[in-house]
């Protein structure tokens, strides 16, 4: 990773943790995000993936606040992306548990592929 990489990265994941706090203060059920970047490809392949405890609270997440909370944490570092909606997937504890055996490595390995 190139030097200018590495510092876009740490300002990323700076900038996630700050909206990931926010999302699980929220207490609907969000617990936790990551992402995947390609820097040859930067920002389009950046990808974020939000993950909340179960399917119910998945389904009632409000998933266009907390998009629009990532654009600004990532806005807030000079990072724009076309579409934060295609950029922004969402997904459950409960889903990894009955496809994956709640292996998140072997679950986000296609996501990020």
């Amino acid at each position: 990773m190139k030097k200018s990489d590495k510092k876009k990265e740490n300002a990323i994941i700076a900038a996630l943790t700050q909206a990931c706090e926010i999302a699980k203060d929220r207490g609907d059920g969000f617990e936790w995000l990551t992402h995947f970047v390609n820097y040859d490809r930067f920002p389009q392949s950046l990808l974020v993936v939000c993950v909340y405890d179960t399917n119910e609270k998945l389904a009632r997440a409000d998933q266009a606040a907390i998009c629009a909370l990532i654009q600004q944490h990532l806005e807030s570092i000079d990072i724009r992306v076309a579409s934060i909606q295609r950029q922004v997937k969402f997904d459950s504890e409960e889903n990894c548990e009955i496809a994956n055996n709640g292996n998140w490595d072997e679950r986000l390995r296609r996501v990020s592929a």
